[in-house]
Parts: C-alpha cells; structure tokens; sequence
C-alpha cells in the first residue's frame, strides 16, 4: 500500500469505528514491511506453523546456513532431499511441505511472480494447492507479501483475541461475530486487522 492508501484507510478506519479510533491513536503509525521475497515468505510460514517463533527461528536458521553459499530459492529447495531436510531439524510432514513447494515453483505450477496480479480469491485457491498451506497462510502472504488492502484473517487467534479485549466480549468470537465487528473495517480490513495484532502489545 502506497502512503496515500494508508491515509485513506487510516480516515477510513478512524471513522467509522471509534474502538479502531482509540487503538490506532495508541499504536501510532502503520508500519507495515511487506516481505518482499515470496518464496521465502512461503517456506518460513510453513516452518512455523504450530510451533514457538523461538523454535521457527532456529530452524529458519538451520536451513539458510546448510543451503550457503545458495540462497534460499525454488531450485536449491527442489534439489534437497527429505533427509536433509529432516536432518536440519524439519519433521517429515514439514519437510514434505517444503519440498512439494519447491516442486511446484520450479515446474511452474506455481507462478509466483505473477501471482501479485490475481484478486484475492484465487491467490488463496492457487497457494492452498500445494501441501501444507491452508487458508491462513494464504492469508498472512497476501497481507505481508502482496500488500492486500482489505483480507481479514477471522481464524487468526491474535486478531480474535484482540477483538474480545477490544469490543469486552465474554469469550473468543467466532467467524459470525467477527465478520459483523469486521464489516466496518472494509474495504481496510487488513489494516484493521494489523493494528488488532498491535493491541496485544499494549499494557
């Protein structure tokens, strides 16, 4: 999002809900870095998933510095094998994950160059194809990678935390009610849900 966008959806957030008004004047600006690399973005989401960022980290490391001096691309992945992802520390349906990826950008199933001029829907149509990326993982790369205005992650459990704290809910809302207190937030709901991450951080 171009600077002017982001003032746009910021006027946009601000009026037309006053909970939003009140965190975006907490959290100050939008500062949100696009990851510009795609296929990175994609193996690093997956190496996350269902562990602690610490453990993530770690492994992230592991797998940059076996790959040296290669950097980490669809064709140094596609030429690695189950055990040496294992070997870095990977489980086997991890290391599958990985691989199934790197297979399907280097035979060009998976045009991830092009993939920026697809709207919304079939970006999550083509990503959840490979093996282990679901609809959230979709989701966080076209908020972080592709820059999307207006994705809400309703199955993201920071962003639902953060809507029961903000809106004094008595328990975590599920998809109905967090796509009403969301409507407001269109077409920004990707900022919106930024600064709900945001919150979390507060006192």
């Amino acid at each position: 999002m171009h600077d002017q966008d982001i003032q746009q959806a910021l006027r946009h957030l601000r009026r037309a809900d006053p909970v939003m008004r009140s965190v975006i004047r907490r959290a100050g600006p939008y500062t949100l870095q696009r990851r510009r690399n795609r296929f990175q973005a994609l193996v690093f989401s997956i190496l996350a998933q269902q562990i602690s960022g610490k453990a993530a980290a770690a492994i992230r490391g592991r797998l940059l510095d076996y790959l040296k001096p290669q950097q980490l691309s669809p064709a140094a992945i596609a030429k690695l094998t189950l055990q040496e992802l294992r070997s870095i520390g990977l489980s086997q349906q991890k290391a599958s994950y990985v691989l199934d990826l790197g297979q399907r950008v280097t035979s060009g199933e998976l045009h991830l160059a092009q993939i920026s001029r697809m709207p919304d829907e079939r970006v999550i149509e083509a990503l959840t194809e490979v093996k282990g990326i679901g609809v959230w993982t979709a989701q966080m790369f076209l908020i972080f990678s592709l820059g999307r205005p207006d994705v809400f992650p309703h199955d993201d459990l920071g962003v639902r935390v953060a809507i029961r704290n903000l809106y004094g809910l008595d328990e975590l809302p599920n998809k109905e009610v967090s796509h009403k207190i969301a409507a407001s937030w269109r077409p920004y709901a990707s900022v919106a849900s930024w600064y709900c991450w945001r919150s979390l951080e507060f006192d």
